[in-house]
């Protein structure tokens, strides 16, 4: 049963209305389809995760209008081939230029795209699994349309399968009994494509060990069994993005430095954006680090602006020197947990009213309504402090910041015992 073409791409949808998991794009009253009822579709820019339909909704858009179709991957091509098929592209009627992986192009081979999208030369589509207001310039992003696509959620998941099983030629004549799903949902993370190459994975690991005639019978244990062998499989071409990004986090949170190099060169070893792997670094200084040592966040941001200077491969120093010191780095989460909680207090309460004499009071009218009254000029008091209520009276003396305890954060909380003189619980 065996054939050199994936599963995936033996199942890639033909038309917009077989696209699983997808249906803000896909239904009838969305603008995508709107836009190719009217014979017209704008540049655009798909973000969202690997495996979601970013290369299959190109193809469906160049199938539908019958244009020229050019396929370029922004690992491999530089401005030498975005000119060459722009020239081409001027021959053709119309002409729609798939880019996949966008965000790895840089500034100049973004701007070489400007004057054919202008002119609609081309219809660009480009594909990221990063976010565009970071890494599409914002001249070629004002002249695109950005699409979300979503991570595929369980029941288009599912419905994958489903079809798979029911549909392909080499899978509908195999006595397949799926028994249990958890793993196969579990180990693809949202992504169809690696779903489906595990699924075929693990049906061919079947065939290949049962008696004909048999059934193959599709368990969780099974399929972890076949994905521990064969994960170099199904998980190359940068499958592994999120897992590893995950082992990178955690190792550095565990303040496990050689934890943190390892992941960190395999992921620029697979070929990661080394800005995401500083972007990750600089979100890590504030969110696992924070006040227990402010230059954790000092380096980190230095970190990434250097890396956007420099680029691979002499970024790779700059990123080892930061994952380092972030992993020996003493550790507190006290930034994120206040905000979340704050954010979480906001949604129950809603928009309490601003205390009166916290209120800003430009005119003689809001003076002679008390906006601004009694309030205390802190740099007025000893130490330049004057105890006074900064909260709606509805949640006043509520803790939303409590030191850790790290040496940073215990003198931070020394600080505020002095002044709130146990308040807050300091």
């Amino acid at each position: 049963m065996k054939t050199s073409i994936p599963l995936a791409e033996r199942l890639r949808p033909q038309s917009l209305a077989d696209l699983v998991g997808q249906e803000h794009l896909s239904s009838q009253d969305s603008v995508l389809q709107k836009a190719i009822a009217k014979g017209k579709v704008p540049s655009m820019i798909l973000w969202g995760p690997p495996g979601v339909g970013k290369t299959t909704l190109a193809n469906i858009i160049a199938t539908t209008f019958n244009s020229a179709y050019f396929q370029l991957s922004a690992i491999s091509s530089g401005v030498k081939e975005l000119r060459e098929v722009i020239e081409e592209a001027k021959s053709k009627t119309s002409a729609i230029l798939f880019i996949d992986e966008i965000h790895r192009f840089n500034k100049g081979q973004q701007d070489a795209l400007l004057g054919a999208v202008e002119k609609g030369t081309i219809t660009l589509i480009g594909a990221t699994t990063e976010n565009p207001s970071f890494e599409v310039n914002s001249a070629l992003l004002s002249r695109c349309q950005v699409f979300i696509l979503k991570a595929l959620d369980e029941k288009a998941l599912l419905k994958l399968v489903h079809q798979a099983l029911e549909k392909d030629d080499l899978f509908k004549g195999q006595l397949i009994e799926l028994k249990e799903t958890a793993a196969l949902l579990q180990l693809s993370g949202g992504d169809g494509r690696k779903l489906l190459n595990l699924l075929e994975l693990s049906v061919e690991a079947l065939i290949d060990i049962e008696k004909s005639g048999k059934p193959l019978v599709i368990t969780n244990d099974w399929v972890m069994e076949v994905a521990q062998t064969h994960i170099a499989l199904y998980d190359k071409n940068g499958e592994q993005h999120y897992d590893i990004i995950s082992a990178f986090i955690k190792s550095m949170r565990g303040s496990d430095p050689n934890g943190a190099v390892y992941w960190l060169s395999r992921m620029i070893a697979g070929g990661e954006d080394v800005k995401f792997i500083a972007r990750r670094m600089l979100i890590f200084s504030s969110e696992d680090i924070g006040n227990a040592n402010p230059n954790a966040f000092l380096l980190a941001n230095a970190c990434f602006d250097a890396v956007n200077k420099i680029g691979y491969p002499e970024s790779r120093i700059i990123l080892s020197q930061c994952a380092i010191y972030l992993a020996s780095s003493p550790k507190s989460n006290a930034a994120i947990e206040s905000i979340d909680h704050s954010l979480a207090l906001v949604n129950q309460t809603g928009n309490l009213p601003v205390p009166l004499h916290l209120r800003n009071a430009p005119t003689k009218l809001m003076k002679d309504l008390s906006y601004g009254k009694d309030y205390q000029y802190s740099h007025k008091g000893e130490n330049n402090f004057i105890e006074q209520e900064y909260l709606p009276d509805a949640i006043k003396n509520t803790t939303l910041y409590q030191p850790q305890k790290n040496s940073r954060e215990q003198e931070i909380r020394k600080f505020l015992q002095e002044r709130w003189k146990g308040k807050y619980g300091y």
